[in-house]
């Protein structure tokens, strides 16, 4: 069972933090205790890529595509449609994936609390769904194949910012011997390669309660969650023989220099980029990674930041574009160049 191991008051917040962990799979449930009619819910999973299949990002998809208690077509996108939420979905990132749900009904927070349990530990994973959501072969209207797929098509719109390939060519060189090498998102090119025995096996080494993260937050009843999660998941595992880490990327001793080519949008073929990057200390460290954004955006967040400016009027290039039009990843990328 869980117990409390810390308990602390965060007054600017007006929350009460708790931090509980499980006597026998060591996995931990934060919980913020705050007067507020939301009740929030996130199970969470460390996922660790090793190649650019994208299969966490389409083990996230097809997990929400039917269950062993909900066996039916696409329950989450039911439960969209038939609940009181004020908030559903699910995001995959370079090393973790994640399930939230949030609403003001302590009937349909139950609900909701069983249909993302079971998606995410036992999923049905049927080998259709991973078609639609991964990759597939069809035959379109002048009789040619082609590649469908909701997480290909989405990747091969995502892919085709200049950007977003700048920042994953980058991090191939950057992250040479880590899990950052690859792309969680998928490469089009690469996912393809993906087998529907490679989801399945993806599944059963990450999305284990003792590679899992539990997160609440509002008016919820913590003994009635822990219940919960003791009958309907950790009494059906036994703890994992390993622990999966990833270890931190190497430093270069001196610096290194790598070129590559991207798909140019009309218009842009004539256009070349360039990327310089620093090693600014610990990203799992709150306070180190704070400064850094502050500081991206002091040197570089509009005409009259000093470094911004310098760049404009160097005459080296085009001007940047302003920070309100720039994508999430554009931002990282010159969170890097700061």
């Amino acid at each position: 069972m869980f117990e409390l191991k810390e308990s602390k008051k965060i007054k600017l917040l007006d929350v009460d933090a708790q931090i509980y962990k499980h006597s026998k799979f060591n996995t931990q449930h934060i919980h913020l205790d705050a007067d507020n009619d939301e009740k929030v819910f996130m199970v969470a999973f460390r996922t660790i890529p090793e190649d650019s299949t994208g299969v966490a990002h389409i083990l996230e998809h097809t997990s929400l595509c039917g269950s062993k208690k909900y066996p039916v077509r696409d329950p989450f996108f039911m439960m969209i449609r038939r609940s009181l939420n004020s908030f559903m979905n699910a995001f995959t990132s370079s090393d973790w994936t994640a399930y939230p749900f949030a609403t003001q009904n302590n009937k349909d927070f139950n609900n909701l609390l069983d249909v993302y349990v079971d998606s995410a530990f036992f999923p049905r994973l049927d080998p259709l769904d991973f078609s639609q959501e991964g990759h597939r072969l069809e035959i379109d209207d002048e009789n040619k194949l082609e590649i469908k797929g909701v997480v290909f098509n989405e990747m091969k719109g995502a892919m085709s910012s200049p950007t977003d390939q700048l920042w994953h060519g980058m991090s191939k060189y950057l992250f040479e011997e880590t899990t950052y090498h690859h792309n969680s998102g998928g490469d089009p090119e690469k996912i393809i390669d993906l087998t529907h025995a490679d989801l399945v096996a993806f599944h059963q080494k990450h999305y284990h309660p003792s590679n899992a993260t539990f997160f609440t937050f509002g008016n919820v009843s913590i003994e009635e969650v822990h219940n919960h999660l003791e009958e309907n998941v950790f009494q059906k595992f036994t703890p994992a023989s390993e622990q999966l880490t990833i270890k931190p990327a190497k430093i270069f001793s001196e610096p290194v220099q790598a070129s590559g080519t991207y798909q140019p949008l009309p218009g842009d073929e004539s256009n070349h980029h360039v990327v310089i990057s620093w090693l600014l200390g610990d990203s799992h460290d709150p306070l180190n990674l704070l400064e850094k954004y502050f500081l991206s955006n002091i040197l570089l967040d509009n005409s009259a930041s000093p470094l911004r400016k310098a760049l404009e009027l160097s005459k080296l290039g085009k001007s940047l574009p302003h920070s309100s039009e720039l994508s999430p990843a554009t931002k990282k990328l010159f969170l890097w160049l700061a």
